[in-house]
């Protein structure tokens, strides 16, 4: 006997996809800003974020730190979904709410995403003054080979494996505008779009699913995504510097004289 499809589930299914999209299967106006607007971050709150877990870690390498990075990163994105989850089992909060709260998880995603993929850059030595860099960066490390070898192409390289590959890119995003990078940021944000409203889609409608399910795929979804991240980074930045480069490393050596540049982002 065929199994019966659940109708909550697949209304939850149709009310998140129809908040979304519009009849033709586009992203409703206002979500694509929503979306980049998430991945745009200021190097002075990285800085603040790294130098606070060198104070925490005062003896701890660039690749000790890299390892803390990934591991709060991880947690908060995981967290994050599963909180979300689960509110769908909570008297009173109906799907619509829960969607609402689901589309705040996916700008939380890619706002601690954001924030860890320039805080590794600033351990590889890579300075991202100017914010629309570094969400493009930020963009093209979400979407692996295809962004970073896009961003190879400002260097006039091919994008590689390894430390020389991210030196050529990484140089070019730290001095003044390159010749073509509005080219190549288009083309980076509308493959980012395109990707990530096809990947977390799929997690949006997952954590408005009802009676507990979507604590699980919300969480699970996020660490998948989290997981891919983490490996596109690595593969984009290659191994981690022997030494903290520049501003940082000054920090390092004196650990006693942290400062958090007027930021306080905790203990």
């Amino acid at each position: 006997m065929a199994k019966r499809s659940n109708p909550a589930v697949r209304i939850a299914q149709e009310t998140a996809h129809n908040a979304v999209f519009d009849a033709d299967g586009k992203p409703k106006p206002g979500v694509h800003n929503m979306l980049l607007r998430a991945v745009e971050i200021q190097r002075p709150l990285v800085l603040a974020y790294v130098r606070r877990l060198q104070r925490k870690h005062p003896r701890a390498s660039a690749a000790r730190l890299a390892e803390i990075l990934e591991r709060d990163y991880l947690r908060a994105v995981t967290g994050g979904g599963a909180i979300v989850g689960a509110t769908a089992v909570v008297p009173g909060v109906g799907t619509v709410a829960s969607l609402g709260l689901s589309a705040a998880a996916t700008v939380g995603f890619l706002e601690a995403t954001a924030l860890y993929a320039t805080s590794l850059a600033e351990l590889h030595g890579i300075r991202l003054t100017n914010p629309e860099k570094a969400s493009t960066m930020v963009m093209a490390i979400m979407l692996g080979e295809e962004g970073t070898a896009l961003l190879g192409t400002l260097s006039g390289q091919a994008m590689g494996k390894g430390a020389s590959a991210t030196q050529a890119w990484g140089n070019v995003l730290t001095k003044s505008m390159p010749s073509g990078f509005g080219a190549i940021r288009n083309k980076i944000q509308r493959a980012f779009l395109k990707n990530l409203l096809k990947r977390q889609g799929t997690a949006l409608l997952g954590r408005a699913l009802p009676f507990g399910i979507g604590a699980v795929v919300g969480g699970a979804g996020n660490l998948i995504m989290g997981r891919a991240v983490v490996a596109n980074a690595k593969e984009a930045f290659g191994p981690m510097p022997d030494t903290i480069p520049g501003e940082l490393k000054a920090v390092a050596a004196e650990p006693e004289k942290l400062t958090l540049e007027g930021n306080n982002l905790g203990s």
